[in-house]
């Protein structure tokens, strides 16, 4: 893809994130003289007074399914319809990327849930979302220079390094939806975009540099730990010459990001209070409870765990009336029934007392997570001599992440970039000035096509024998493979090229079912390890005669799987795409 694209004038990129999204740009110009400066957006919290460079990831639609409103907007007036008793056939929409994780079957038209359960297409979803921070951007870009055009602009989307190619497509289709050119559209994997900024910072920007350390000198190797509000997402690089970057583990991770922490502060309040007045909670008083999640989001990022005293969170009166209505006591005399929160909980007021320990104990189970599988990778043979630790996104503000991590891995150095929630949105406005700055990948798995090959019989199942129209006799369902697990592959560089013979005379087009494999060498696609990933079609309508052979190209070392295919008669191109959405 990167090699297609054609010059230009300015890189936008939108970073969209499962608890805030946002966007960056940077002129040409700008970019040669200052990698560094980007543009970004202050978004305004309305009535709240916030500011901030990103904006929740929530989306409302009204009762005929239009779209109406994004982020701070969109929770306001979803919290005054609410107060006025309004938001009935509303859809209210947040945190809903995280339904894009770990599916490695995805079909194009599934559905989400709106807060009250009702569905509404996850395409719609997606795509107006990324409509509403496209036209933003664009409008943006018009107040500062006159005259420029949509196609002035490259776009660049950053997806999860961790996420599977049905859900990149899936992403891909929403953003050209959302009237984004496929030729001027980049896939960019989130730590692979943050590691491409670090390279661009001033050493003094970045702690953990002291004393004349250079993490990103030629030859250097570090482990690029990008926490966000959904997923952690790991991946490790080389430095090589022109500051290009070479893979060396193939991207792992897991669902253990911020959003961990605050539904276990959720729980911990209906643990106290219980689900029936939770719901109620949020049905009276939405605006109050969305403060409370929203104060809570900003000062988790403070908590440390060596702090002293007592947190105090403000929350909606209505809790203490909805409880005392349903549970006839006092929230303040619930706590104290339960052993386990006496003298760590205390109930005053409006407020909502919390000791240090407690605070601390609503990160163990994310932070446990992330520490285990950092142990887990550097164990592994090409990890193991790594000795630096890149800490990025926004949950690698938390002071308790970053001590989880210095304390469990004391060996190695841990760097942390200022501002590190936004160094995978300005990475990938770099990316999009500089596709190449990868110059080699990891394979995640073993990536193979079910093809048919001459029968054996004393070797291939009875039940795979196919017979063709011209009488050979063809086995069925085999796993040819063309990338294995573990395989580094080389930007540009295909996996595959190989020749194709229509099965039949008559055939106006060829499909591939392409599969993925945790194994070495998978033998047949209806292996337990091999999964259905979508389908390789090629289109023979054009093509002539009947010996009709399709040259065939798959390159898989880029951010998306790329074909390419010719007729080998003519040499003309024909149509050949992959389709991983059922």
């Amino acid at each position: 893809m990167a090699m297609s694209l054609k010059p230009c004038l300015l890189s936008a990129a939108i970073d969209f994130g499962t608890t805030y999204s946002g966007y960056g740009f940077s002129f040409r110009n700008e970019y040669e003289k200052d990698s560094c400066k980007i543009s970004t957006n202050v978004w305004n919290a309305g009535s709240r007074g916030l500011v901030s460079l990103k904006a929740p990831t929530c989306a409302l639609f009204d009762p005929q399914k239009r779209f109406h409103s994004f982020g701070y907007e969109a929770e306001e007036k979803y919290a005054d319809l609410a107060a006025d008793n309004e938001a009935d056939g509303w859809y209210f929409f947040r945190r809903f990327k995280m339904t894009l994780y770990d599916k490695m079957s995805l079909k194009r038209n599934f559905e989400l849930e709106a807060g009250d359960g009702r569905p509404l297409s996850a395409m719609l979803v997606f795509s107006s979302c990324l409509k509403y921070l496209v036209d933003h951007l664009f409008k943006t870009c018009q107040d500062r220079i006159s005259g420029i055009k949509r196609t002035d602009l490259r776009w660049v989307l950053t997806v999860p390094a961790i996420w599977n190619d049905a859900a990149k497509q899936f992403m891909r289709e929403a953003a050209e939806k959302a009237d984004i050119p496929g030729d001027q559209l980049l896939i960019a994997l989130e730590p692979e975009a943050a590691s491409i900024f670090c390279q661009h910072l001033p050493l003094e920007l970045v702690s953990g540099t002291e004393g004349g350390f250079k993490p990103f000198q030629l030859g250097s190797k570090y482990l690029v730990l990008d926490a966000g509000g959904g997923t952690i997402d790991i991946t490790v690089h080389q430095v090589m010459d022109d500051r290009a970057l070479r893979e060396l583990h193939r991207a792992s991770g897991g669902d253990w990001g911020g959003t961990k922490v605050d539904n276990a502060f959720t729980d911990l309040l209906t643990d106290i209070v219980g689900n029936d007045v939770m719901r109620e909670v949020d049905k009276k008083d939405k605006s109050d409870l969305m403060d409370l999640f929203r104060e809570f989001e900003v000062k988790k990022r403070t908590f440390k765990t060596d702090m002293k005293g007592k947190i105090n969170m403000k929350v909606p009166i209505a809790l203490a009336e909805i409880c005392k209505e349903k549970r006839g006591k006092e929230i303040k005399d619930i706590i104290a029934s339960k052993a386990k929160y006496k003298n760590r909980i205390s109930w005053i007021g409006d407020k909502l007392r919390i000791e240090h320990d407690v605070a601390t104990d609503l990160f163990q189970e994310s932070c446990s997570a992330i520490v285990e599988h950092l142990k887990s990778l550097f164990s592994h043979a090409d990890v193991q001599d790594v000795t630096t630790i890149l800490m990025v996104g926004g949950y690698s503000e938390s002071p308790i992440l970053q001590d989880f991590v210095k304390t469990n891995f004391k060996q190695k150095r841990i760097i942390i970039p200022a501002d590190p929630g936004l160094v995978v949105l300005k990475g990938a406005v770099v990316f999009g000035h500089n596709p190449d700055s990868i110059t080699e990948r990891i394979c995640r798995y073993t990536y193979g096509m079910d093809v048919l090959v001459p029968f054996i019989h004393d070797k291939h199942p009875l039940e795979n024998l196919y017979i063709t129209d011209q009488g050979e006799e063809q086995c069925s369902d085999v796993f040819f493979k063309f990338a294995e697990i573990g395989d580094p592959v080389r930007t540009g560089q295909p996996q595959y090229e190989g020749t194709h013979h229509p099965a039949n005379l008559n055939q106006d087009s060829g499909t591939f079912p392409i599969y993925a494999s945790t194994e070495n060498d998978p033998e047949y696609v209806t292996d337990k390890s091999c999964i259905h990933l979508g389908t390789l079609s090629i289109d023979l309508k054009e093509t002539v005669g009947n010996d009709r052979p399709v040259f065939v190209r798959i390159c898989m070392s880029g951010t998306e799987i790329e074909v390419k295919a010719k007729e080998v008669n003519t040499g003309n191109a024909v149509s050949a795409t992959f389709d991983f959405l059922d």
